[in-house]
């Protein structure tokens, strides 16, 4: 009889070789990626008074102690217990959706570049969406998962798709709401990753762009998206249309693209960037500063960084021994891949502008500390899969 049949326990693997089973190609790409970007940051502010207060390094230290806190952070998520990170995930996901309201609340949120989606507090602010990127990874993945193992079904059924999207659906409306367009679109790519990987049919792909779609329609039907953002968001279609408005950042930021040619003017020798002719340099334009300081070589190390993030996380996946790793380790990379290929798209012109920050290299602590959550993540996942 099963019940009679001795359990087979998995031996657990010793804390002390820990250490060598942790993906140390992943870890070291996430520091290069850090260290370029704050090379690049401080670059494009160390002369802006304006920025730094006459601090030159102002900047440069807020990026190392960001990352320092996020390394913490990503440490923790790493080491913690399996199962309490599955008992973990709705507090996340509630967190994240208590902040995502509280911003839309006046006297409590404050407004940035046309998206009211900060919450600011003495000497910091947080920005509650980049969270709610991670919090939807894992309230997904759990759900599925979880009702996957009950019914001992390998695939998710109709109903748990539904259910899960309904997770989503809260935070992408909520960001919607402020309007927070780039990354209403991360969310999306996340949502779709997901369920791509959850073993249904592939018609509900199709249904999930259609619902993209008719949201999108919906949305600037009823003027959720302000005229200007529209126009943002469409400029890269039209650069020329006007260079010195709407399509200023394009403008300038493939001029210093270009400026870069193969080896690059220098670092600190950047014409466009030394004398701030492009907008959120240090933010959502820092791609620019490596394109013109570093030049191609510096910009492809960049991309190609990002390719073996990607790859590993993809590894991960692969390799998870149950549904719940391999769902979350798929959202995060759909996460990254999307985010970092909409960021640098916009800085050459082949995609939408949008707020996007470009991860672990974008000045931004909300963001530094998401995204090394979700490599503490990765790793805990990887660390199981070889505990055994």
């Amino acid at each position: 009889m099963a019940l009679l049949t001795p359990i087979r326990t998995r031996p657990r693997m010793d804390r002390r070789s820990t250490v060598w089973h942790v993906d140390w190609v992943l870890v070291l790409c996430v520091v290069a990626l850090s260290f370029l970007g704050a090379m690049l940051i401080w670059s494009s502010t160390h002369n802006r008074t304006t920025l730094t207060g006459g601090n030159q390094y102002a900047f440069l230290a807020r990026h190392a102690l960001n990352f320092a806190i996020g390394l913490v952070l990503a440490v923790g998520a790493a080491i913690t217990d399996h199962r309490r990170v599955r008992i973990l995930a709705p507090v996340l996901y509630a967190g994240s959706i208590v902040g995502l309201i509280l911003v839309l609340v006046p006297g409590v949120g404050s407004t940035i570049n046309g998206s009211r989606s900060w919450i600011q507090l003495p000497g910091m602010s947080i920005q509650p969406s980049e969270f709610a990127k991670l919090a939807v990874i894992v309230g997904m993945a759990l759900l599925i998962a979880e009702k996957g193992e009950t019914d001992r079904n390998e695939n998710a059924r109709t109903v748990d798709v539904a259910q899960a999207i309904g997770v989503a659906a809260i935070p992408v409306i909520l960001v919607m709401l402020q309007p927070d367009l780039g990354t209403v679109m991360v969310l999306g790519s996340i949502v779709f990753g997901i369920i791509a990987v959850s073993g249904v049919p592939k018609r509900w792909m199709l249904g999930l762009l259609t619902a993209g779609v008719l949201v999108a329609a919906i949305a600037i039907e009823l003027h959720v998206l302000k005229t200007y953002q529209l126009e943002r968001f469409t400029a890269f279609l039209h650069p020329s249309t006007d260079p010195q408005g709407i399509g200023y950042n394009v403008n300038q930021a493939r001029i210093a693209i270009g400026n870069g040619g193969v080896f690059g003017q220098g670092l600190f020798h950047g014409g466009q960037t030394q004398n701030a002719f492009v907008p959120e340099q240090h933010t959502d334009f820092v791609f620019t500063v490596a394109g013109e300081e570093l030049g191609l070589i510096g910009a492809g190390a960049i991309i190609a960084l990002f390719a073996v993030i990607l790859f590993r996380g993809l590894r991960i996946a692969v390799t998870a021994r149950d549904a719940f790793g391999r769902l979350v380790a798929t959202g995060i990379v759909c996460w990254f891949a999307f985010q970092a290929f909409e960021n640098i798209g916009m800085t050459l012109g082949i995609m939408p502008v949008t707020g996007l920050p470009l991860p672990f290299v974008s000045y931004g602590g909300s963001s530094m500390f998401a995204c090394l959550l979700a490599v503490g993540l990765l790793e805990n996942i990887h660390l199981r899969s070889h505990s055994y």
